[in-house]
């Protein structure tokens, strides 16, 4: 009799789960197409007017004397509002992941020792072997600085090549095991402040103007997405705080050999080029999307 009571309990229990998850399911809607893109957009923020997923696959950031090539892909997402006063206010992503963390190598590693152009090949790859190892490797990863409400897009901006298109207020996370964790260029309090445009830059020397790119645009879904390939943002008059946290407790002794390495960081010295594929899709088209796809 126990046992039986028992093996009716446990049936009962199992479907009364199955049942929830059943329901559960039913409940449960997602993106599908084109739209998968935007699964971390806010869209069901009735501020939400747009939902963007831009992904950096290309491009350069000079800090000083580093050149840093954009190796992997970075990705910015989420969502942005109505314009005021040209500029759209930014909401972050729903996982927490507005602008993905990508490292980057940093060629000649932590001493900065680089080949020249016209030195052999076998040279070339002794020194990536012993400057750029996991002891003596060094990496460069953006992060952000600030709250994603602090991201400004202008549509009007990016589209005409002119003015800021993308303000981003950024920090660099440089990575080695002698470095320890903390080791940053910008902070929260101190930003880098990426003014990126599709146009024309306007340093200040020894930097001189570059030119960005509006990119080639093609209309998806009945054009509710908009797709940017070939996009180009740029930014060289921007200036880089000193370097902090380097080292951990002997950062004091750290720091200014780190800064030594990176040299000048002063406006004109720096220089950020972002090429980028874009997807933009109207917030209302996406959730219905998601409501249609259970």
């Amino acid at each position: 009799m126990h046992k039986h009571r028992t093996r009716v309990v446990c049936t009962a229990l199992l479907a009364v789960s199955l049942t929830a998850l059943g329901l559960a399911g039913s409940a449960q809607a997602k993106l599908v197409g084109n739209y998968t893109k935007f699964a971390q957009c806010p869209f069901t923020n009735a501020e939400v007017k747009k939902c963007i997923y831009s992904t950096t696959e290309s491009g350069e950031v000079v800090l000083g004397s580093k050149t840093v090539p954009i190796e992997k892909p970075v990705v910015l997402q989420g969502g942005y509002g109505k314009a005021v006063e040209g500029f759209a206010p930014f909401f972050a992503a729903t996982n927490g992941i507005t602008l993905a963390k990508a490292p980057q190598n940093v060629p000649g590693g932590l001493l900065g020792v680089v080949p020249e152009s016209k030195q052999n090949w076998l040279i070339k790859k002794l020194i990536k072997f012993f400057f750029e190892n996991s002891l003596t490797g060094l990496n460069s990863t953006l992060e952000l600085a600030k709250p994603a409400t602090e991201i400004k897009i202008s549509e009007n901006n990016l589209a005409i090549e002119s003015g800021t298109a993308l303000k981003l207020p950024v920090k660099i996370h440089l990575e080695n095991p002698f470095l320890g964790s903390n080791c940053y260029v910008g902070s929260s309090t101190s930003p880098i402040t990426w003014n990126l445009t599709t146009g024309a830059t306007s340093p200040p020397a020894p930097n001189t103007s570059i030119k960005g790119a509006a990119g080639e645009l093609e209309f998806l879904e009945e054009g509710r997405i908009l797709e940017t390939k070939g996009a180009k943002l740029v930014d060289n008059a921007w200036s880089a705080p000193a370097v902090t946290g380097c080292g951990g407790i002997i950062a004091f002794l750290v720091n200014p050999i780190v800064s030594s390495q990176l040299g000048t960081t002063t406006a004109g010295h720096n220089t950020a080029i972002l090429k980028n594929t874009i997807f933009v899709g109207s917030a209302v088209a996406v959730k219905k999307n998601n409501e249609e796809n259970p």
